[in-house]
């Protein structure tokens, strides 16, 4: 339950910081439990003064004892604000007052709710004390002073006792609602850090590409410059091959717009970036491993005619849906499918069949799918996941290609 769903049913203390200079308003449920309270210290005042009445006291001493009796009862009203305060003053008056014996009792309940025990302490004792000079200054007919002291002991420590059962158990419901609040804050911070991390990934394999494609237009222009009287043939053909170059390193600087390398990391554009060529590599990795791993490949068209940037999208989501059927299927069959073609996109999706016993949960589980929903989304694409009805489960993506 929480204040945003039920205001109107949760208690004022557990209702969060009031803002500076404010107090918390009371709710819906602050009322009716206030009002339950006020009507159980009234009607154990009435039969306080029926009983004083019985005794034989003179009329105006009655009629005093209703009339303290009722002001406690109105003093519980202010107890939310002023709890220690409005007890004190309750046990003064239930030492004259046996009418006001109702509010003293509420009053040490809302005490022992709020306040720490150094505090319900003194207020306990003072109700201790007043219960005490009530038994000999005002004594019950029907009653001996032992037993009338008695019973005020028990209900005291009844009340008391109650109170802070309460007292714990919102501090308990507060303390978990703030490690709640922690770990949910913690667990958007480690998405943050996995979409980051996958931006830069991405970030670093364009640019190697980029670097690829702008040395390969540097190298044919600058044969053209240093062969000025080629035939005309060859020169159409070097100036074909730097307009290519130039259009998909263009390309390649759109994708990398908003995608930052993470600083400090070492120069490796030299290392060998995976395409949908090397899909079939991967494959069989994971059978040389020991996985039963099936290949589906209906894509309309050679690979070499996918984009590289997709290329390398479909391969890292192959990669990410078999470490994770290795991790948390180990021995079940997988099933890698393709399809496709130039104009409609390219589907990859890796699916492995129900772990056939418990495997215990991988920490940081989760965070290699967040990148790749993060790789799909710069790529163009989208891609979803999920258990499948039979315990299975899928990972699936959607990648441009165009035409």
């Amino acid at each position: 339950m929480t204040r945003a769903e039920y205001p109107w049913l949760l208690p004022s203390d557990l209702a969060g910081p009031a803002g500076p200079g404010r107090r918390r308003r009371r709710t819906v449920r602050d009322w009716l439990v206030d009002t339950v309270a006020f009507a159980g210290a009234a009607f154990i005042g009435l039969l306080a003064a029926e009983a004083s009445r019985r005794a034989d006291n003179a009329p105006a001493a009655v009629l005093a004892d209703q009339l303290l009796g009722a002001t406690a009862c109105c003093a519980l009203w202010f107890r939310r604000r002023w709890p220690v305060a409005v007890a004190l003053a309750v046990c003064a008056v239930d030492a004259v007052a046996p009418a006001a014996s109702g509010a003293v009792l509420v009053a040490l309940f809302g005490v022992a709710v709020r306040v720490p025990f150094r505090r319900l302490s003194l207020v306990g004792g003072a109700a201790l004390v007043s219960g005490v000079v009530q038994a000999f200054v005002r004594p019950d007919p029907e009653m001996s002073t032992l037993a009338a002291i008695t019973l005020g002991v028990v209900l005291l420590l009844l009340v008391t006792g109650w109170g802070m059962l309460v007292r714990s158990r919102r501090q308990l419901v507060a303390a978990l609602r703030e490690r709640a609040v922690r770990a949910e804050a913690e667990a958007e911070l480690r998405a943050e850090r996995a979409q980051r991390a996958a931006r830069e990934a991405i970030a670093r394999e364009m640019h190697d590409v980029l670097a690829h494609r702008l040395t390969l237009l540097s190298v044919h222009a600058g044969a053209l410059e240093f062969r000025p009287g080629a035939p005309p043939a060859e020169v159409a053909r070097a100036a074909g091959v730097v307009r290519d170059s130039a259009h998909e390193a263009l390309q390649d600087l759109r994708e990398i717009i908003g995608v930052l390398r993470a600083p400090g990391d070492p120069g490796d554009g030299d290392r060998p970036q995976p395409t949908l060529a090397t899909l079939t590599a991967l494959i069989s990795e994971s059978r040389a491993a020991g996985m039963r791993v099936a290949l589906d490949d209906e894509l309309t068209g050679p690979a070499d005619a996918v984009p590289a940037a997709t290329g390398r999208a479909v391969y890292r989501v192959a990669q990410e849906g078999l470490t994770n059927a290795r991790k948390h299927a180990p021995g079940t069959e997988t099933a890698v499918t393709l399809r496709g073609r130039a104009g409609e996109g390219v589907t990859v999706e890796v699916r492995n069949s129900p772990p056939t016993r418990p495997v215990p949960r991988v920490p940081g589980s989760g965070q290699g799918l967040i990148g790749l929903a993060e790789r799909a989304a710069l790529a163009g694409g989208r891609l979803s996941h999920g258990a499948d009805p039979d315990g299975g489960f899928t990972v699936r993506a959607w990648l441009p290609w165009p035409a």
